[in-house]
C-alpha cells in the first residue's frame, strides 16, 4: 500500500512538472519570440477581433505587434499567424520587404479579416521570399524540371479576406507573381498597384534609319550591356539575349504587332541610352516607331489564383506583369471590375503584360470582366477555355489514362471525384458520350490515371480526348476598352452562357472576337452553346473581326459550335471581313453597322460561312 502511495505521488509530480513546463515554454514563446517561427512551425491561432500591426521603417519584430507604437518590421511575424474573424493587420507605411506576406486567416461573413496597406511604394524583393513548386495553365518552363515560382503576396486557404490597398504600389525587385490565391473563398482586393523596377519586356524607339544601320534609343528602364557587339538584356536575377520574337507599336495608329527578326545584327553603344544597330539587311526597324524584346521562356504568372472561389478584385492597377498576366486555374466565381493594365503614366514604357491579360483555365461559376482597360499586352486581351486531354490508354473497363499534350501546360490534376466528362473525338471535335469522374490520380507530370462511374464507350479511336465539362463557366464581358493587342482581343470558348457586350474593341492586329476549340495543338476546349455579342465597336480590327473557328478536321453529322448571336455592334472595318465561322448551327446577325472604305460591300459579302446551318442575316446597315 505504501508503495501505491508513493508511485501515485511521482505520477503526480511527474504531471505538475510537464505542465509547469508548457507553461513557461509557452510564456516564454509569447515574451521574447513573438511572430517568430516556433520549433513545429505550427503557426499561431489569433483568439481574434485585435489588430495587428507592421512598419517597416519604425517597427522591430520583437514587439508584440498589436498597437501601433510596438509594431513589428517584417512580414515574419505576421506569417506565424492564422488571423481569426474580426482579426486586421495594418501596415502603417510603406517601404522594404525582403519576404513574402503568407497571409493565412479565417474571417466570417459578419467578420471578416482586414488588410490595410498605408499609401506609397512597397519594393519587394525575392531575397527570403515563398518559393513554391506549382504548375500554371500555359505558363511550364520547359527548359527545367524546376517549376518553383516566387511569390510576393499570398494568400493560403483564406476566407472571407478584405484588403484594403488604395494609393500603395508594390514594386518588383524581380520576377515575381505578384499575388498568388491559393485555395481560398470570398477574397476581396482594392486598389493594389503592382509594376517592376525592371520589367522583363525591354523597349527602343528607333531615332534614324540608314542603309546599313539604324539608331536606336533605349529606354531608360531596359538596363543592358553590349560586349563584342551582342547586345544583353538586363535585369534583377536575370539576362538574356535578344532572339528572332519582338514586337513593334506604332504610336501613330496605336497598332502593335510581332515581327520576326532574321537577319544578324550587331551592337554598338553610342553613350546616353543610345545604340547602332548594324545589319546587312534591315531586319525590319522603322523610324519612330517603339519595338519590344522578351524571352520567350513561360516561367511565372502576374497574379495566379488556383481552386479559388467567390474572388473580386476592384480599381486594380497593373502596369507592369511578367509572365502569363492574371491566371485563374480551377477557380470558381471570380469578378475583375475597374482593371487598368496599361504602363504607368509619364513611364514611356508601352508595354504593360508579357503574355496575355487575363487568362482562365478550367473555371467554373460565372467570369465577369467590367469598367476595364485592358491594354499594351504581348498576347491576348482575354482568354477564357479548358483543356482537352489525350485518351491514351484503357487499363480496365471503367479507366482511362489521360495525357496533357501541350508542353507548356501540365502538372496539376484535372479531375475531382464528382466532375463530369465528355468523349470528344478529335476529328470532329463532337462528343460521343458522358461519364462520372469516381477518383483521379497523378501518375506523373504529365498523365493521370482516371476511374469513372460507368464503363468507357467502345467507339475510342486514336488521339480522341476528354473534356472536363463540370468545370466550364458563364462569361460576362462588359463596358471594357481593349488595346495595343497584338493577337486576339477576346477568345472564349466555354459550352455556357457568354454575354459579350458594351466593349470597345480597337485594333487588335488579329480577330476581335475568337471563339476557337482544339484537340490537335494549343488542346484548349471546347464547344460553345450560347454566345450573345452585342452593342460592341470594333474599330479597324484584323479581319475578319468575329471568328467561329472550331479546329476539327472532319465536318461530322452536327456542328461543333451552335448559338451565335451577333447584334446592335458597330465595325469599322479595314477591308471586307467582317464575320467568318465553319461548322457552327444558329447564327444571328442582326441590326449591325458596318463602316468600311468604298467601294461599298452588301452584308452578305462580309460575311464568310463554311458548313454552318441555320443563319439568319438581316437589319444590317453599311456605310462609308
Amino acid at each position: 500500500m505504501e508503495n501505491m502511495i508513493i508511485n501515485i505521488k511521482k505520477t503526480v509530480l511527474l504531471f505538475l512538472s510537464i505542465v509547469l513546463m508548457a507553461v513557461s515554454a509557452d510564456k516564454l514563446y509569447s515574451q521574447s519570440t513573438v511572430g517568430t517561427q516556433n520549433a513545429l512551425n505550427i503557426p499561431k491561432r489569433s483568439p481574434g477581433n485585435t489588430s495587428y500591426f507592421v512598419d517597416p521603417v519604425e517597427g522591430d519584430d520583437r514587439n508584440k505587434g498589436t498597437s501601433k507604437d510596438k509594431a513589428w518590421k517584417t512580414f515574419k511575424p505576421v506569417n506565424q499567424l492564422v488571423l481569426a474573424a474580426g482579426d486586421t493587420l495594418e501596415i502603417l507605411a510603406a517601404g522594404i520587404f525582403r519576404e513574402s506576406l503568407l497571409l493565412k486567416a479565417k474571417g466570417t461573413q459578419k467578420l471578416p479579416v482586414k488588410v490595410k496597406f498605408a499609401r506609397g511604394r512597397y519594393d519587394l524583393f525575392p531575397d527570403s521570399t515563398l518559393k513554391k513548386q506549382v504548375y500554371i495553365s500555359n505558363t511550364i518552363n520547359t527548359t527545367t524540371r524546376d517549376q518553383s515560382k516566387v511569390a510576393a503576396l499570398m494568400f493560403d486557404n483564406c476566407s472571407f479576406v478584405q484588403v484594403e490597398a488604395s494609393h500603395a504600389k508594390f514594386v518588383m525587385r524581380g520576377k515575381m507573381i505578384e499575388t498568388f490565391i491559393n485555395h481560398c473563398n470570398n477574397i476581396s482586393l482594392h486598389g493594389l498597384s503592382f509594376d517592376y523596377q525592371r520589367p522583363t519586356v525591354s523597349e527602343l524607339t528607333v531615332t534614324d534609319v540608314k542603309e546599313s544601320y539604324a539608331d536606336l534609343q533605349i529606354h531608360r528602364d531596359s538596363r543592358y550591356s553590349i560586349k563584342d557587339s551582342i547586345l544583353t538584356w538586363e535585369g534583377e536575377g536575370w539576362r538574356y539575349q535578344p532572339d528572332w520574337y519582338w514586337q513593334v507599336l506604332d504610336r501613330k495608329t496605336n497598332e502593335v504587332q510581332r515581327i520576326a527578326f532574321s537577319e544578324p545584327i550587331r551592337y554598338v553603344a553610342m553613350g546616353d541610352n543610345q545604340v547602332r544597330a548594324y545589319f546587312k539587311q534591315n531586319p525590319g526597324f522603322e523610324t519612330g516607331k517603339v519595338y519590344q524584346n522578351r524571352n520567350v521562356i513561360r516561367d511565372c504568372a502576374g497574379i495566379f489564383m488556383q481552386r479559388s472561389k467567390n474572388i473580386s478584385w476592384g480599381n486594380l492597377h497593373l502596369y507592369f506583369m511578367h509572365g502569363m498576366g492574371v491566371v485563374s486555374q480551377f477557380c470558381e466565381n471570380i469578378k475583375l471590375d475597374s482593371i487598368f493594365v496599361i504602363p504607368q503614366e509619364n513611364s514611356g514604357r508601352t508595354s504593360a503584360a508579357w503574355a496575355d491579360i487575363l487568362h482562365f483555365s478550367c473555371c467554373r461559376g460565372e467570369i465577369e470582366v467590367s469598367n476595364s482597360y485592358l491594354s499594351s499586352a504581348n498576347d491576348d486581351a482575354i482568354n477564357v477555355h479548358g483543356i482537352h486531354l489525350r485518351i491514351i490508354d484503357i487499363p480496365a473497363p471503367n479507366q482511362l489514362k489521360v495525357r496533357f499534350m501541350h508542353n507548356e501546360t501540365f502538372g496539376f490534376n484535372m479531375y475531382q471525384p464528382g466532375d463530369s466528362i465528355d468523349f470528344i473525338h478529335t476529328a470532329t471535335l463532337l462528343p460521343f458520350g458522358s461519364n462520372l469522374v469516381t477518383a483521379s490520380e497523378m501518375l506523373n507530370e504529365r498523365e493521370i490515371l482516371v476511374t469513372l462511374k460507368k464503363p468507357v464507350p467502345g467507339e475510342i479511336k486514336a488521339e480522341d480526348v476528354i473534356e472536363n465539362t463540370t468545370w466550364t463557366p458563364e462569361v460576362w464581358i462588359h463596358n471594357n476598352t481593349i488595346a495595343r493587342i497584338p493577337t486576339r482581343g477576346i477568345l472564349v470558348t466555354t459550352r455556357r452562357k457568354v454575354l459579350i457586350e458594351n466593349n470597345g474593341i480597337q485594333r487588335t492586329h488579329m480577330t476581335g472576337v475568337l471563339v476557337n476549340d482544339d484537340a490537335a495543338s494549343w488542346y484548349e476546349s471546347g464547344m460553345v452553346r450560347d454566345v450573345t455579342i452585342r452593342n460592341n465597336y470594333f474599330l479597324q480590327c484584323g479581319e475578319p473581326a468575329i471568328e467561329i473557328l472550331p479546329e476539327n478536321s472532319v465536318q461530322g453529322n452536327a456542328a461543333v459550335h451552335s448559338g451565335i448571336k451577333v447584334y446592335d455592334n458597330t465595325f469599322n472595318l479595314v477591308g471586307a471581313r467582317m464575320f467568318e465561322a465553319k461548322s457552327t448551327e444558329g447564327i444571328l446577325i442582326k441590326n449591325n453597322t458596318v463602316i468600311m472604305r468604298s467601294p461599298l460591300k452588301p452584308i452578305e459579302e462580309l460575311i464568310s460561312l463554311k458548313d454552318c446551318a441555320g443563319v439568319e442575316v438581316t437589319d444590317n446597315k453599311i456605310k462609308p
